[in-house]
């Protein structure tokens, strides 16, 4: 199994939500809010939050962990649609995962997606 973690632009959230739920065997989304900065440390960003003197970029982080044949797909669809060509469109990770329980049933591994 593999958690995709995608950090992307804002602007760019409904594009790829609406690729990602093409995915028919996608077991599921979370999304969060996030702020951050890159190698530019968001000096000339349009959209920067300046936080106790520090320039933070707001983001969407989403995450979802697959089955390691999904994961590819999972990644083009985010990639593809994610993507404008310019510094800051984010960046994905791709991390094993080693168990999973679903809380509910108790169930495991795979199971549990």
């Amino acid at each position: 199994m593999k958690e995709i973690k995608a950090i992307i632009r804002s602007s760019k959230f409904w594009d790829v939500t609406v690729e990602l739920q093409k995915i028919e065997e996608l077991p599921g989304v979370t999304v969060s809010e996030i702020k951050g900065f890159g190698k530019s440390r968001a000096k000339n960003a349009k959209d920067k939050i300046v936080y106790e003197m520090v320039d933070l970029i707001p983001r969407i982080k989403l995450e979802v962990v697959v089955k390691d044949e999904l994961a590819d797909a999972v990644v083009n669809v985010i990639q593809k649609a994610g993507h404008t060509g310019v510094s800051g469109d984010g960046k994905i990770f791709v991390v094993n995962v080693e168990e999973v329980v679903k809380i509910r049933t108790n169930e495991r591994g795979e199971n549990a997606i």
